[in-house]
């Protein structure tokens, strides 16, 4: 571990208790422009579960329900962005936005500029693979920030950080090289609605050995969504996504027969 990532580990165990607030927790805050009324929040949001393990907390004790609240309030506050600052655009339209910004991708990109993973609290072996880093964890951990503040500061105090991180991002985020991959755009709109991905399912495979074609459909909740062809499964699986984003663009309201 590097000489900083020590110093930070070693501010958070200053303020182990929940109304502390230790060097790192005031260092974040300067960087994000918010002081915590309770900074047992901010601390639990960066509380990797993969850190309990060594504490010997409950799992309560992550940022897991933090990360639950703070993906509602994003989602909020970006369709409310979306609607008033795109009034041209139909829904589908707007829902694909929507699933690009909200996406793992974005958030973790918005998380890495913030620095957000040098906060982190997670075990030596997370650590040791990369932790701070890793997409998910980055992605969670924002969310779970949001969420926090949500709740020390209300609506207008989470919609002010999403303004000065995520939303003045939305250009850069929307040229993101998965913006050309079909499958990569699905998953992107079925997760953020449902909050699990896509189905691909290989029905046919014909031709001979050297010149192989393969069927695939793409389902969401048992529905399929579309097909596809190709000399490879993820060729196919590729045309399938692309065929099920046409039709989505055609039909928005597809998924809403989808919806628990």
């Amino acid at each position: 571990m590097g000489d900083w990532r020590r110093r930070l580990s070693t501010w958070w165990r200053w303020g182990r208790r929940r109304g502390d607030r230790s060097p790192a927790m005031r260092s974040l805050e300067r960087r994000i422009g918010y002081r915590f009324r309770d900074p047992g929040l901010l601390r639990l949001a960066l509380t990797h579960r993969s850190h309990l393990v060594t504490s010997g907390a409950s799992r309560l004790e992550s940022n897991e329900r933090l990360e639950f609240l703070g993906d509602s309030v994003i989602g909020l506050v970006v369709n409310h962005h979306l609607y008033r600052s795109h009034p041209d655009l139909a829904e589908g339209d707007l829902t694909v936005r929507k699933a690009r910004l909200v996406s793992g991708a974005s958030l973790a990109t918005v998380a890495a500029e913030l620095g957000l993973g040098s906060y982190l609290l997670l075990s030596h072996g997370e650590e040791s693979t990369g932790g701070r880093e890793r997409e998910s964890i980055l992605a969670d951990a924002f969310e779970a920030l949001v969420g926090a503040l949500y709740l020390d500061g209300g609506l207008d105090t989470a919609r002010r950080f999403l303004a000065n991180t995520l939303l003045t991002r939305i250009d850069h985020l929307m040229e993101m090289p998965s913006l050309d991959n079909p499958k990569s755009r699905l998953q992107e709109i079925i997760q953020a609605r449902f909050k699990e991905p896509p189905r691909y399912r290989v029905g046919e495979v014909s031709g001979p050995d050297h010149d192989r074609r393969y069927d695939v459909e793409v389902t969401c909740r048992g529905r399929v969504l579309g097909t596809g062809s190709g000399h490879s499964k993820k060729s196919a699986e590729q045309d399938a996504a692309a065929a099920a984003l046409a039709r989505l663009e055609a039909e928005p309201e597809l998924l809403e027969g989808l919806e628990p």
